[in-house]
C-alpha cells in the first residue's frame, strides 16, 4: 500500500506562482512514474504532468511552458511548479503513482486562481 499526501495548494492571483508537493510513504525509486492530475467542478480528471523513473516528462498542452514537474528520490517526493497561472488552472490537484501493484492517488489539494 502506498500513501500519497499533497500539499501547497491555496489561493493565488492570476499570473502568480505556486508549488505543489507530494510526499510518498515509501521509496519512489521503484515507481514506474508519478504524476499530477486535476479535476475542476463538473469536469473529468485530466493529466497535468507526468514524470517517469527515468526522468522523462510529458505535459498537458494547456500547461506546457508554464508548469514543471520534478522528483526528488531522496525525499520520496514529486513537485509541480506552477507559473503564470490563470483562472482555468483552478481545480483540485491530485498526485498519482504508478507501480507494479497498481495505481495510487492522493486525496488532492485545492488550487484556486482568482483576483
Amino acid at each position: 500500500q502506498v500513501q500519497l499526501v499533497e500539499s501547497g495548494g491555496g489561493l493565488v492571483q492570476p499570473g502568480g506562482s505556486l508549488r505543489l508537493s507530494c510526499a510518498a510513504s515509501s521509496s519512489i525509486v521503484r515507481f514506474y512514474a508519478m504524476g499530477w492530475y486535476r479535476q475542476a467542478p463538473g469536469k473529468q480528471r485530466d493529466l497535468v504532468a507526468r514524470i517517469t523513473t527515468g526522468g522523462s516528462t510529458n505535459y498537458a498542452d494547456s500547461v506546457k511552458d508554464r508548469f514543471t514537474i520534478s522528483r526528488d528520490n531522496a525525499k520520496n517526493s514529486v513537485y509541480l511548479q506552477m507559473n503564470n497561472v490563470n483562472p482555468e488552472d483552478t481545480a483540485v490537484y491530485y498526485c498519482n503513482a504508478e507501480i507494479s501493484a497498481g495505481t495510487y492517488w492522493g486525496r488532492g489539494t485545492q488550487v484556486t486562481v482568482s483576483s
